[in-house]
């Protein structure tokens, strides 16, 4: 049935060979450790017990959950395709649940390895220069998202009341507060691109050439910044988002607030910052505590 089961998949299902190839891995492995307890047992025999067993042992041999997932989602395909076909009346997937998955904690960069960006870090002279530091400054300070930060208007930053429009998801606007140090950058920034092209744009931060930002350039400049400050393996413009959240909550901001900073539909999302900032904790309770 394994050959069959295959056959079924690259003829009528056409999956591509790499999708094919983990496929024909997964069953082939249920199958191996199934006759390692039931000789000459055939696949349809197979029981929700066998499954479960080779779930425990997978977990037991620290397959990542996201692993183990695939497999089963492999078995319920197969198994689904026997009760097609008739050749079993009962799926012994059923009943199976997938595990969870482990949730990744974001990726930030420390406090000092920002502060060297800003305070160590050389940036070209003029336009260029001037505008690069923008893009890591308002990232940084805001908490932006990359499209936000491309598609920002000159008519949406408000110099005077200190705050900035951009259009988020699901094309709903809010207000970001700037702080001061950003405003003077935003102004000089506004004054070189004046004497750099004539005058000012409809969008606010624009390429050497004058131009709308796309997001491949912005992901180039925050890569070539962030690398000499800093050695985490990813280095983009949602790390800085990431970076805003995390620092604000580990100086004591409220969690709504971040929320509405960020943009978020719900509280949930925003929650994972948590286990960053609980993580630190358990650091310096580890480093500090006579006991610990």
């Amino acid at each position: 049935m394994v050959d069959f089961f295959l056959s079924y998949l690259k003829n009528e299902k056409r999956l591509s060979a790499y999708t094919l190839k983990a496929y024909a891995t997964d069953i082939k492995q249920f199958e191996s450790f199934v006759l390692s307890f039931h000789e000459n047992l055939y696949l349809e025999k197979a029981s929700y017990q066998d499954i479960r067993a080779w779930i425990i042992s997978l977990s037991d041999q620290k397959i990542d959950n996201k692993s183990i997932n695939r497999k089963i989602a492999t078995l319920r395909t197969f198994y689904k395709l026997l009760i097609q076909k008739g050749k079993i009346s009962v799926d012994p997937t059923f009943g199976i649940k997938s595990l969870k998955k482990a949730k990744k904690l974001p990726v930030y960069v420390e406090e000092t390895p920002m502060e060297n960006l800003f305070d160590m870090v050389e940036y070209p002279n003029g336009y260029v220069g001037l505008r690069d530091r923008l893009i890591l400054e308002l990232l940084y300070s805001t908490g932006v998202r990359l499209s936000e930060l491309i598609n920002l208007k000159t008519l949406d930053v408000d110099f005077s009341g200190k705050q900035m429009k951009v259009l988020g998801k699901r094309n709903k606007y809010r207000i970001i507060p700037v702080i001061d140090q950003l405003i003077v950058l935003f102004k000089k920034y506004q004054q070189e691109v004046v004497s750099q092209f004539g005058q000012t744009s409809e969008f606010f931060i624009l390429s050497d050439s004058g131009k709308k930002l796309y997001p491949v350039f912005v992901q180039r400049k925050v890569k070539h910044y962030l690398s000499q400050v800093t050695t985490i393996s990813k280095k983009s413009p949602h790390i800085l988002r990431h970076t805003f959240a995390t620092h604000l909550l580990n100086r004591g901001a409220e969690l709504n607030s971040i929320k509405e900073l960020l943009g978020h539909a719900s509280l949930a999302a925003t929650q994972i910052y948590t286990h960053n900032t609980i993580s630190q904790l358990k650091e310096i309770h580890k480093k500090s505590h006579p006991k610990a």
